[in-house]
């Protein structure tokens, strides 16, 4: 069973179309923002509730169409402010705002309460003049919950779909990003990464995700999880789009003082790291493991296609390097990592959103409170999956306790002085390793069959990643990520876009039901 795809009202511009494509569209006169706004919207009554019911947004911004027309009116008098003047985007549902959508990481609890502040990126793409459309549908509390959680299910969003099999994982936390972006919901979307977060649900719906070096991108604002490896990036449809948004909200930020190296490293564009033959010449590395072996011939088979085509472009690919399978998956020390810096974070962050007098159940305060709100409403927000993640968070100490010094020096520092000296010995621009297995079926009972992937490396590292469309395998996306160094975003930019270039390897979703072969 296939679903047809809408048309929008403004034809076929609005589907898969650049950014670049709509500014030039805009500035020739033969499109408003107004226009591109009411598509999107006309693409979500379609497809998020309706039709295929992909969930990908929890809601949409109901002043979202008055933007639009605000900002035509100011093209016409003062031009465009920046490359996102009058392009509709979506945020995840853990990026505050101050307008009329909620915050909530997908859960009931925070329903009464709002936060405190706008985020700086979401504030950073109003003052651009982007349409900030809604708040996309994300595995619950950024996936950091349960074990045995099912990828992009929220209490307030449902179960989100894969656009390309209905029936198959998105792949998580910032499922609904990449799902809206995929099935051109919207033109971008922001996305965040503590973990394979932003790679992962790029990887199996089709488009180029940027999990940019912690602290490039601020996370003021943002629900975290991790201090030391979160981070915020865009996902598009092409390598440009990510490009040109990750310009926009890249750069220092006072409210978050991981940002302040940010500083020397920032680039004002990265439009002009765009290309073509930036693989000519270029010296690329070659991830091997065992581990990857999960991810099943066809990826293999797409992945050599892949470096094929990097030394077609010129590139000398240097096959294999070696690191220690530890550094590769998520271990233990990450969690111990993650789970200590969790419950600090979240705790802060919990105690600064301001309580609605209106709600009938005051909003958590604390963890603890959390995991008594959910605990009270079992029957909604533990009905399929438990919060053993958040009862393990709330049971460790404070920051200053040897066990998480250990362990961050195990997980971040290691694995920054091993990819650092591999990169540096072998004289490597970048490493390259396919992005995670083909997307499995939904299991909202048993949770997610997840294959592993290669994202655990820059994540630990806090080092930057890109995901690129690399393939299809029974109707199902295939991906490759480029890994590199602290603020190497600049050549992993290059190399990605060159790559999508030699092979334009990535196909708009068709919304089947089942996998081809399997109707």
């Amino acid at each position: 069973m296939t679903f047809n795809d809408p048309t929008s009202s403004i034809g076929t511009l609005a589907y898969e179309a650049t950014i670049a494509d709509l500014q030039a569209a805009m500035a020739a006169g033969t499109l408003t923002a107004e226009a591109l706004t009411m598509a999107c919207l006309e693409r979500i009554n379609a497809l998020n509730r309706a039709g295929p019911c992909l969930n990908a947004l929890i809601e949409v911004s109901p002043s979202a169409l008055e933007t639009a027309i605000a900002l035509d009116a100011e093209r016409d008098v003062r031009g465009p402010r920046s490359p996102l003047h009058g392009i509709p985007i979506v945020l995840k549902d853990n990026i505050d705002t101050l307008d009329d959508t909620a915050t909530t990481a997908g859960s009931l609890a925070l329903i009464g309460s709002r936060p405190a502040a706008e985020a700086t990126v979401a504030a950073r793409l109003r003052a651009a003049g982007a349409v900030l459309l809604g708040k996309a549908n994300l595995s619950e509390w950024a996936n950091f919950r349960s074990t045995s959680s099912s990828s992009g299910w929220s209490a307030r969003g449902g179960q989100a779909r894969n656009p390309y099999v209905l029936s198959r994982s998105p792949c998580g936390s910032s499922s609904g990003s990449a799902i809206a972006v995929a099935a051109s919901m919207c033109v971008a979307a922001i996305g965040t990464e503590t973990d394979g977060s932003i790679s992962c649900p790029s990887a199996m719906c089709g488009v180029v995700g940027i999990k940019p070096t912690v602290g490039l991108t601020s996370r003021a604002g943002v629900i975290p999880i991790s201090s030391t490896q979160d981070t915020v990036g865009p996902h598009a449809r092409c390598v440009a789009d990510a490009a040109t948004v990750l310009g926009i909200i890249a750069g220092p930020d006072p409210h978050d003082p991981a940002t302040a190296a940010a500083a020397g490293h920032v680039r004002p564009d990265y439009r002009t790291c765009l290309q073509a033959d930036a693989l000519r010449g270029a010296r690329i590395g070659v991830l091997r493991s065992d581990r990857f072996a999960g991810f099943g011939r066809h990826v293999e088979q797409a992945f050599a296609a892949a470096l094929t085509a990097m030394r077609d472009a010129g590139a000398h690919v240097v096959d294999p390097v070696a690191l220690p399978d530890e550094l590769l998956t998520f271990n233990e020390a990450e969690l111990t990592v993650l789970l200590y810096e969790f419950k600090a974070t979240l705790n802060r962050y919990l105690a600064s959103r301001v309580p609605d007098p209106q709600a009938a159940t005051p909003a958590p305060r604390s963890l603890e409170e959390l995991i008594a709100f959910n605990e009270q409403h079992a029957e909604h927000e533990l009905r399929f999956f438990g919060q053993e993640l958040l009862v393990q968070a709330a049971a460790v100490g404070n920051l200053d306790d040897p066990a998480y010094q250990q362990a961050l020096a195990a997980s971040r520092d290691a694995t920054r002085q091993t990819l650092d000296t591999l990169l540096y010995e072998q004289q490597l621009d970048a490493l390259v390793a396919p992005a995670t297995g083909l997307a499995w079926p939904i299991d909202l009972i048993g949770g997610d069959r997840y294959p592993g992937g290669s994202s655990s490396l820059a994540a630990r590292a806090g080092y930057p990643m890109v995901t690129v469309p690399a393939g299809m395998a029974f109707g199902l996306p295939i991906a490759i990520n480029f890994i590199g160094t602290a603020w190497s975003e600049p050549m992993l930019i290059r190399l990605a876009y060159a790559f999508e270039q030699a092979t334009k390897l990535r196909q708009p979703p068709v919304y089947r039901q089942w996998i081809v072969g399997d109707e």
